[in-house]
């Protein structure tokens, strides 16, 4: 029981099952494409909750919010389903399978065999594609991957029922509908739009705002929390930003690559310098969590390495706030 799905590796889990769903469906969507008409690009910064001990920090939205919002800006349906009962959400994917339907998962991260030991944390918002079955064995393609590879019936059902924050409930979405013709141009615009606007939001804890109240925390946890629990709390930051899909830095690179295909599409200079722009944006975001790293590892010969993380971050938030409001002006 095997679909003929092709599986393309990406930077980001739900950017790339979403564009390989797609593209088994004839629609040559790139996961730049897919980010960016889904208004991927994104900041949140909660401290009253907290995940792994440590404020909650967000570089993207809710999980599903970017695959939904670039389908409907497309015109496409996606249906999802969550279970209460394990055997019922297993039925109901060899359904697909047996339908040649490849079908996208919410899963849990830390019980995922094929993952270095590294990357498995408690992290319930991974998604992969299930694209076929041999005997009692799931065979999985997860864009984050180089290759395909396999789950056993308990592996798969272990982490689509993982328990604890965003618990997937045996989540599984799939493509019903497909237009013949798509309004790309608007989807485009949409997409940009609606990112600004997220960025640019006048509250402290989403985009640029939120930004800027982490940086200024930062100068403020050494003395409140002291200098072990602030060092946690940045060792969290980073892993937010560097090992749970791609975060700061590597969610700038696919917006930049975005707004290059964007420019194209819309015969829009503007965003292909603004492409560059957001490329350096993304290099600031790298160095940060170079020296965020160095210093809850203990290696940093800087002096006032807090204040000087602070202030970081305090001008990658300067240049992200003229940026998007570039960016709103360039799609008028």
């Amino acid at each position: 029981m095997e679909t003929n799905f092709i599986h393309h590796q990406s930077a980001h889990c739900e950017n790339g099952v979403a564009s390989n769903l797609l593209k088994h469906q004839g629609i040559n969507i790139s996961e730049p494409m897919v980010f960016g008409i889904g208004s991927g690009l994104f900041f949140f910064y909660f401290p009253l909750l907290k995940v792994n001990h440590a404020p909650a920090i967000s570089y993207r939205p809710m999980p599903g919010f970017i695959f939904n919002k670039a389908a409907k800006r497309l015109g496409i349906k996606v249906k999802r389903v969550k279970f209460s009962n394990p055997i019922q959400a297993q039925k109901a994917l060899e359904e697909n399978l047996r339908s040649n339907i490849p079908t996208g998962l919410q899963v849990g991260v830390y019980n995922l065999t094929y993952f270095p030991d590294e990357y498995r944390f408690h992290f319930n918002a991974h998604n992969l594609v299930v694209y076929g079955k041999m005997g009692d064995t799931f065979l999985i393609s997860d864009p984050v991957m180089e290759t395909t590879t396999i789950l056993t019936e308990k592996e798969l059902e272990k982490v689509r029922f993982a328990k604890g924050a965003l618990a997937p409930k045996g989540h599984m979405y799939f493509p019903i509908y497909v237009p013949k013709e798509m309004d790309w141009e608007k989807a485009i615009k949409k997409g940009i739009k609606n990112t600004c606007n997220d960025m640019l939001a006048p509250v402290p804890i989403v985009g640029v705002k939120a930004i800027r109240t982490i940086a200024h925390q930062i100068k403020k946890w050494p003395a409140k929390k002291g200098i072990k629990v602030t060092n946690h709390y940045l060792a969290q930051m980073v892993r937010m930003q560097e090992e749970i899909g791609t975060g700061g830095g590597g969610f700038r690179f696919i917006y930049a690559a975005f707004l290059q295909e964007a420019s194209s599409i819309l015969k829009n200079d503007a965003l292909k310098k603004l492409s560059i722009e957001m490329t350096s944006i993304g290099d600031l975001w790298r160095d940060f969590a170079v020296n965020a790293s160095r210093v809850y590892k203990n290696r940093s010969n800087q002096t006032d390495v807090y204040n000087s993380l602070s202030n970081e971050l305090i001008h990658i938030a300067d240049l992200e706030e003229a940026f998007f409001k570039k960016l709103k002006k360039a799609i008028q």
